[in-house]
């Protein structure tokens, strides 16, 4: 089963857990790199916040995303 995987602000992401995802709180850039980093080959769709999306840019080809809006 394919897996949602949520990246970014903590008080911005919590709430997906509610929904089933997995969350992966990232307050900084670095945070949002290495949560990057650790996503499984299982996690289908990645949610970003604004601030991930811009520190995981060069490397959110890699998967299917979806940004925040602000």
């Amino acid at each position: 089963m394919a897996i949602v995987a949520v990246i970014g602000e903590t008080v911005r992401v919590a709430g997906f857990r509610l929904a089933g995802a997995v969350v992966l709180s990232a307050d900084t850039p670095e945070a949002a790199r290495a949560a990057w980093a650790s996503l499984g080959d299982d996690v289908a769709v990645v949610i970003l916040t604004p601030e991930a999306a811009e520190a995981v840019s060069e490397r959110a080809g890699e998967r299917l995303t979806v940004v925040m809006p602000p």
